[in-house]
């Protein structure tokens, strides 16, 4: 399982939004800056965010992005799901797969349920508050 540039740079944006939410709404081209990431690649990572409901956006002066509920209430496995599609390690795990002709009969299967279920749980165990850094010394790329 590789997760794409996709899932990496959305938890970046949404962690970027955690750690600067008291400034009201951030434009994208701040959140590029401080991730030192293109601003037109973000543009289409911000629409499914949007899309997803992670985060809100207002148009016009003073606009910009902002998460749409608490950073703690923000699961890095759904957010991750949502911009990678699935996660699971084989296809036929995968969700609306057809099911597998071989399967009463795959050895392999217990391992590949188990490797689906341990990475669900670990990605379940963190928000984008866990991932946020509390204090604001250093730098702001994540």
């Amino acid at each position: 399982m590789i997760i794409s540039t996709r899932g990496r740079y959305a938890l970046r944006i949404l962690i970027d939004l955690a750690e600067h939410q008291t400034d009201g709404y951030i434009t994208l081209k701040q959140i590029a800056e401080r991730q030192i990431l293109s601003e037109k690649y973000l543009e289409s990572i911000v629409k499914e965010l949007v899309r997803a409901k992670f985060v809100e956006g207002l148009r016009g002066k003073g606009g910009g992005y902002r998460l749409s509920r608490p950073a703690a209430e923000i699961n890095v496995r759904d957010v991750l799901h949502r911009m990678e599609g699935t996660l699971a390690p084989v296809a036929c795990l995968e969700e609306g797969s057809k099911p597998c002709p071989y399967r009463p009969n795959c050895r392999t299967i217990p391992l590949w349920e188990g490797l689906d279920k341990v990475v669900g749980e670990y990605l379940g165990g963190f928000t984008v508050q866990d991932l946020a850094r509390q204090e604001s010394e250093g730098s702001d790329a994540v």
